[in-house]
């Protein structure tokens, strides 16, 4: 499957439903216990692009930018609007939200995770799709400056150094972020009598692991 380094309109996906699934197999044992296992390692998102829709303006862009991806076809980026940023939604973004690797004197390149914590437990997700000219990356507490000390792979989220960090140093950074998705239907069904009526079709969408 090809991926399509275009996102999908925000101001569609703005106003959609969706988030994070998990995949929990649980057993019931004969005595009442549960045995409960994750075989996912990463959340999955899904969301209904078709709930942003407002107009016939709009519907008539959710099918150019279907055909386009040939459906199911081809992935692209996705505004997740809830879960977009790597600050808190009333803070701004800063080179230190977000701790990415430890320096060892050799290596160069650092992945963009975001990191969910809550009661004592964290989980870190990978970030593959950084919204590119949002990155901020910072070593020890002190900013550096994207071109001359860094680059950064918006297509992979990867950060490469000129100079590799120091033995102990913190790297750290700051972002924005899409999820990269496909439809998850090579069907869209609409009715325009109903549509101007308030009934938006459904368009599902799912992310994709790369």
């Amino acid at each position: 499957m090809a991926f399509h380094e275009v996102r999908f309109p925000a101001s569609l996906s703005f106003g959609s439903i969706g988030g994070p699934e998990r995949r929990t197999e649980i057993v019931t044992l004969d005595n009442g216990f549960e045995e409960r296992n994750a075989p996912w390692s990463q959340s999955r998102r899904r969301y209904d692009a078709g709930l942003g829709l407002r107009s016939l303006d709009d519907l008539e862009a959710l099918v150019a930018f279907f055909e386009a991806r040939s459906g199911q076809l081809h992935g692209f980026r996705w505004k997740d609007w809830a879960d977009f940023r790597s600050a808190p939604a009333s803070r701004a973004i800063g080179h230190e939200d977000q701790e990415i690797g430890i320096g060892d004197g050799a290596r160069t390149a650092f992945r963009l995770v975001k990191r969910y914590a809550s009661g004592g437990v964290a989980h870190l997700r990978e970030i593959a799709k950084p919204v590119a000219g949002t990155v901020r990356v910072g070593l020890g507490r002190a900013a550096v400056v994207e071109t001359a000390d860094f680059t950064v792979d918006a297509a992979t989220g990867m950060v490469q150094f000129a100079v590799p960090p120091g033995p102990g140093e913190r790297v750290t950074a700051g972002f924005e972020f899409d999820v990269p998705v496909r439809f998850d239907t090579d069907r869209i069904a609409v009715s325009v009598a109903n549509f101007r009526a308030g009934e938006a079709p459904q368009v599902p969408v799912v992310e994709v692991r790369l």
